[in-house]
């Protein structure tokens, strides 16, 4: 199986694609790779992919009885601005919804890079955290233990 081009790939592309190749393919990229995706035409695709697919990677039995709203700020867009998502949780149930959407129990804001790094967990979210390359502003122990809610394929 060839390797997915992230570079390349549309919205219908990302769609038909499992998400451990999906991750599999963000995975290899290098920072310079990722930032250059990330400043391309692909970038939306990218991003959407990444937060639709969210609520089939959730696993209630980890997020427990967890009733929160979180906005995510990815920064860096060509234009200067940042993608904007609401990821929502509650009733044993995760939906996404692009832009900021409702009152927030936590907003997450960072670059490209290492938001690559937290979704495909290959980063220390507390270390970007205390090192200032995410910056969390509400309840941080949701803060600390929301990645443990999704399952990430090991790519």
């Amino acid at each position: 199986m060839t390797q997915l081009d992230l570079m390349s790939a549309t919205p219908e592309t990302l769609a038909a694609t499992e998400p451990a190749e999906f991750l599999a393919a963000l995975k290899a990229l290098s920072d310079k790779d990722i930032t250059a995706l990330m400043a391309s035409g692909a970038r939306e695709a990218v991003v959407s992919a990444i937060f639709t697919r969210m609520p089939e990677l959730f696993r209630p039995e980890r997020a427990g009885s967890t009733t929160a709203t979180t906005h995510w700020d990815i920064t860096g867009r060509p234009d200067g601005g940042s993608d904007q998502w609401t990821v929502r949780i509650a009733d044993g149930a995760c939906t996404v919804h692009r832009g900021h959407d409702g009152d927030s129990t936590l907003t997450l804001t960072m670059g490209p890079v290492d938001f690559a790094k937290v979704i495909t967990k290959t980063g220390n979210p507390v270390m970007m955290f205390l090192t200032g390359k995410i910056k969390a502003q509400g309840d941080l122990g949701l803060a600390a233990n929301v990645g443990s809610f999704f399952d990430v394929a090991k790519a």
